[in-house]
């Protein structure tokens, strides 16, 4: 139960974080290491949840955290290329 509410509330500040990189289309403030890191704690957690035979609903919000914390990595590397654009043209 302890791991469900974990991964419920983990499940609700990601999205709120990834609407922040969409509107902000910056990567101030963010580290791709530790989206990374995240990301592999999300991988170890569904592996251990396959190795172990314990596949239950709990399953499904690992997936979607893992989800949700891909797309703040997808969004970073747009925000990085926005941000590679601005100050090309800001150069020229």
């Amino acid at each position: 139960m302890f791991e469900v509410l974990m991964l419920i509330c983990f499940g609700c500040s990601w999205p709120i974080n990834v609407y922040k990189s969409y509107k902000s289309r910056s990567t101030a403030g963010k580290s791709l290491t530790f989206l990374m890191i995240i990301v592999a704690g999300y991988v170890f957690g569904i592996a251990g949840k396959i190795m172990s035979g314990n596949i239950n609903y709990v399953l499904i919000f690992y997936l979607l955290n893992l989800l949700v914390v891909s797309a703040d990595i997808v969004l970073y590397f747009r925000n990085k290329a926005l941000e590679n654009g601005r100050a090309a043209t800001a150069a020229a």
